[in-house]
Parts: structure tokens; sequence; C-alpha cells
């Protein structure tokens, strides 16, 4: 993951809940950077900034520490899998809202008919992954 980040400004590592934390972790402890968790509503304690998005089957929202990120850091965004971006681009919106900006996108895989790289793209940020579609 690492070297799919070659080129890229990374001032921190946001780890998108679930298997993104786990990732996003040991990424930030190879390249030596923070982690900085996005969770699940009501997981961290306040105060908290908090970006909703819709699902297949309703809505969720994904939080981040008010603290985490300070104004025009640059953010890698790190989840598995790169389905529809709903949940990357409310990780962005996160990013955003703190004064941010965000590197780009790395996760695993990426399924493609579901157009979650298109939609990322579309919002201007560049995505990669490590296994082809």
């Amino acid at each position: 993951m690492a070297a799919a980040t070659v080129g890229w400004r990374v001032d921190r590592i946001a780890g998108i809940e679930s298997r993104g934390l786990i990732f996003g972790a040991a990424l930030a402890l190879h390249m030596s950077r923070p982690l900085v968790p996005m969770r699940k509503a009501g997981k961290l304690p306040p105060p908290i900034v908090r970006a909703s998005y819709a699902l297949e089957y309703g809505s969720d929202a994904l939080e981040m520490q008010r603290t985490a990120i300070g104004r025009g850091e640059s953010v890698l965004l790190v989840d598995d899998v790169i389905a529809t971006g709903g949940t990357l681009l409310a990780a962005a919106d996160l990013v955003r809202q703190l004064g941010g900006v965000v590197s780009g996108v790395v996760a695993l895989l990426s399924i493609d008919p579901l157009g979650g790289k298109e939609r990322l793209r579309g919002a201007g940020i560049e995505s990669r992954t490590l296994l082809p579609a």
C-alpha cells in the first residue's frame, strides 16, 4: 500500500472502520505518520465532526475527532474495498470540514461495476488499488 502512494504528499493516514483501520494502522507505522481513526457514529469521544452518507439499504455516518487534522494537512484515506464510493466520499468530507486536503485513496481492491472509483474521480480524488478488479 505504501508503494501505491508514491508521489502523494501524506501528512496523516485516515483508516476507515473497520478493516481500513487495520490497513491504515500498519501503513501509518510503516510510513511513520499519525493514524486518524474514522469510526461509525457514537464510538469516539467528543468533540467530533460527522458526515452522513447513503447506503443501498439506508444511511450511515462516519465520525472523526475535531482535533485529528490540522488546516492544510494532506490526508491519505485507507479502506479495504472501493464499492460505491459513498463511505470514502463521506471520509473526504470529514477531512475537508477540518480544512485538510485529501491526498488520495488507497484500498486493497475495487468492485468496478459499482462505480466508486468514478465517483471519487468525479470529486477530484485519485484512488489506487492493489488488486485488479
